[in-house]
């Protein structure tokens, strides 16, 4: 069994290190093997420039918050999947990190930009890839991949077993299509959002809360209010995402055939 769970809070924007204690405070009094934070925790997301997100954004191999949440995986023996906004030479990615007790594990940029995203960050360039943790075996995607049913099967098929999800959800449609995405990969997901409302001078955006875990057979094993912080755990059987079968003949991936989807790798 693993202890995995969320934390939805509302990131104050521009605010990194306010937003940095809150986090590191919340998570060292948490008993959890797995956690997921929403997409770009530390520093909000509402950006109007790539200047702006700039001066925000961070190098993760030389970066303040990287160090303290290592240290506390360190020190909790915790793995922390969080959106960061990462920077890497004269670009900057919307990413999700994986830390844990050995450090920063793998970072996956968003492959799939969102609205006035596609203005400010550059574009995700690295492949989905699947991780192991404490006998489980979690792939990352953010946000607006949910609509790409693609990537979640891609991690699936890879052998992921759970799905860390960091968001920052400002349509209503997600949690509803995360249902159907546990239910025809047979996995886990943890969707963390975030809440609230950024007024900017370029315009408002408000966020939906809902965080949530979904099974397997897609059921949801807990989704937390729109417009109020919190953190869950609980705890999940990764081998259950190994078995495929949805009858006595039928498993969900032995019984696909890829050669008659090849349109999908076509643009």
């Amino acid at each position: 069994m693993l202890l995995a769970g969320f934390y939805q809070f509302r990131p104050l924007f521009g605010l990194v290190e306010k937003n940095r204690q809150r986090i590191l405070e919340k998570l060292e009094s948490v008993d959890a093997d797995l956690m997921v934070l929403p997409e770009l925790a530390f520093t909000g997301y509402n950006f109007g420039s790539k200047e702006e997100l700039s001066a925000l954004a961070e190098d993760p191999a030389d970066s303040v918050t990287v160090r303290a949440l290592e240290a506390l995986a360190e020190q909790k023996t915790m793995y922390i999947v969080t959106g960061f906004a990462e920077k890497s030479g004269d670009k900057i990615y919307n990413s999700a990190l994986l830390i844990g007790p050995q450090g920063l594990v793998h970072t996956y940029r968003k492959i799939h930009l969102f609205f006035r995203e596609k203005e400010i960050f550059a574009p995700g360039n690295t492949l989905l890839q699947v991780q192991e943790i404490k006998g489980a075996r979690i792939g990352m995607m953010i946000c607006f991949d949910w609509i790409f049913p693609e990537v979640s099967r891609a991690l699936a098929l890879q052998g992921a077993e759970i799905i860390c999800h960091p968001s920052n959800l400002v349509l209503s449609h997600c949690q509803q299509a995360m249902i159907i995405r546990s239910l025809e990969n047979g996995v886990f997901a943890i969707t963390a959002n975030r809440f609230g409302v950024e007024k900017r001078p370029h315009g408002t955006l408000r966020f939906t809360g809902k965080s949530q875990i979904t099974a397997p057979g897609g059921e949801v094993l807990h989704r937390a209010k729109s417009q109020r912080e919190e953190l869950f755990v609980t705890a999940i059987d990764p081998a259950i995402a190994r078995d495929k079968k949805m009858t006595e003949l039928n498993d969900t991936f032995a019984d696909r055939r890829p050669e008659f989807y090849e349109s999908l790798s076509r643009k």
